[in-house]
Parts: structure tokens; sequence; C-alpha cells
């Protein structure tokens, strides 16, 4: 009996040792989100690569020791007469709900992790060098050593973008609206803005007047290629949840200045979209507490930011 309780504890220490953190993804978006995963190379991928996610519902994976690799939040998706799925924003072209390998295409707000990485530390950061689609919110939960901070993309940035960076599609009304922002090194191609050629080191690729209006409003995510300083965060043995339109408010970005109204909500979007394509994924439905803690800790994350801010 003794030697069958060691080797189940041993068994559970190695499955402890095994999923190093759990990630819990939850939409707060008035609309659906599809999230897309790509894991790092060399780095084991998670039971899902693409899945949905209804207004309101959250979905956890487990993430092996020392994972490391990227979520995004997918937009506007809709399947063809064929059962080909295609997203609007951060569509990653595997022509599935499972993204399968395939990285986004940008522009897409991106959440990036390396999992016990230097000194034992998470490092982790949202980032909006490919530019942005919709807002976001990483929160640590339960960690220890770092800052443990949390950190993000409060702000809709769809409205505001600037002229030359924006996005537009048709809306099933027949006009047209901006559903994702560009970085300037997509939107124009310069290696002054790409951060490559005489400009791929610290000293010579700067903030550019583009990268300043990310930083702006988003002080804690990176901006462009060298934003390292303010822009990556670290901690240990966490769990992490990484939520979609964080701000529950419904007032439009484009109505407001996002510094002096602090966080308007996410893009309250009128695009056609399938919510049916939910069936080709296994969404978890919330239980009442289960999304009354998610909401809470989203809650204090956003109070802990605004008052950084």
């Amino acid at each position: 009996m003794a030697r069958l309780a060691f080797v189940l504890s041993f068994f559970l220490f190695l499955l402890s040792e095994a999923m190093a953190a759990t990630f819990t993804l939850t939409n707060n978006c008035q609309y659906t989100v599809w999230p897309g995963v790509l894991s790092g190379a060399g780095t084991a991928a998670l039971s899902t690569t693409g899945f949905a996610l209804q207004e309101g519902e959250s979905r956890s994976l487990d993430v092996p020791a020392a994972w490391s690799g990227r979520f995004w939040g997918r937009t506007l998706c809709v399947a063809d007469a064929s059962g080909k799925f295609s997203c609007g924003t951060g569509d990653c072209g595997s022509g599935a709900v499972e993204c399968s390998g395939s990285g986004a295409a940008p522009p897409a707000t991106l959440a990036e992790f390396t999992l016990d990485g230097s000194g034992g530390m998470d490092f982790y950061d949202v980032s909006l060098v490919d530019g942005y689609n919709l807002p976001m919110l990483v929160v640590p939960q339960g960690g220890s050593g770092g800052a443990c901070s949390s950190t993000g993309c409060l702000v809709d940035l769809n409205g505001i973008c600037p002229s030359d960076l924006k996005v537009v599609l048709s809306t099933s009304e027949g006009g047209s609206e901006s559903v994702a922002c560009r970085s300037a090194c997509e939107a124009f191609g310069s290696p002054q803005y790409c951060c490559s050629g005489d400009y791929g080191n610290p000293n010579t690729c700067t903030p550019s007047s583009y990268s300043q209006f990310f930083k702006n409003a988003c002080p804690r995510a990176y901006s462009y290629a060298y934003d390292d300083a303010t822009s990556t965060f670290t901690c240990a043995s966490a769990n992490y949840l990484i939520a979609f339109c964080p701000s529950t408010t419904s007032q439009k970005s484009s109505d407001s200045n996002p510094e002096a109204a602090g966080i308007p909500s996410s893009n309250n979007s009128t695009m056609v979209y399938s919510s049916e394509l939910v069936s080709h994924a296994t969404p978890t439905v919330p239980r009442v507490a289960t999304a009354l803690l998610l909401a809470v800790a989203v809650a204090v994350a956003v109070v802990t930011l605004c008052l950084d801010f």
C-alpha cells in the first residue's frame, strides 16, 4: 500500500511538473472572438491551436513547462460555401478554426509568453508591434517573484487609428467601419519603421510618431521592436488570465479621447460574422462561480492599470 501511495505521489509530481501553468482565455467582447494559439519553435503544441469563444465564455488550457508562444483574437470570422474558414482580422490562413501552426496575419494584438526562462522566470508582454485589432489584458494569478504585474492594451484603437493605418471593411448596412489598426512597418514597409537594415538595432531604430500613438494609448504594451524596458514583465509559478475586451462599457472609442476617457470599451462592431462556427470548436461555458471570479480578476487588473497610468 505504501509503495502504491509513493508511485501515485511521484506520478502526480511528474504531472504537475509537466504542466507548468494554466491559461484561461475569456471573452468580454460583445461579439464572438476566435482565439489563435502558436507555440514557439522547439516547444510543444498545446491541445488546441484555435477555437471559438462566444460573448461571456471562457476556456482554460494547460501549458507545459518551458513553453513559449503567443495568443491572439480573431474577429469577423466566417465559413464560405465550401467550408473554408477565414477571419476579417487576425486570420491565420489555415482555412479552419484550428490554426495548426500558423500565426496571425497582421494587424493583430498579441499576448506573448516565455515560461521558465532566465532565472526560472516567466516573461510575458502584450505587443502592438504587428498592429492592433482588439483590446487585450494579461493578468498573472498566484505567482511569485518579479513584479507579476498585469499588462495589456485596454483602449479600443480602431476608431481613433490614424487614417493611413486603418483597416476598413464593409458593414452589413452597406457602410464601412475601421476594424483594425496597422503598424507603420506593415503600412509603409520602411526599414525605419520595421527596425531592419541600417535601423536593425536600438541605437538607430527609435520611436516614431506612429509607434508613439500606440504607446500613448497603451503605455505597457510593446509599440515597436525595441520597446523592451517598459513592456516586458516577469513572474514565476503563475497561472495567466487573458481577457479580450477587458473593459465592458459600451462607449464607442471613436467618440472619445483614450487619454481623457481612461478606458473606452471594445468596438461595438456591426460587421457580418458567423457565430454558428462555435460548433467547430469546444468552448467551455463558464459556471457562475468561475465567471464571477474571472470578472473580479479582470476588474481588479483594469483598476490597477488605470491607477498606474
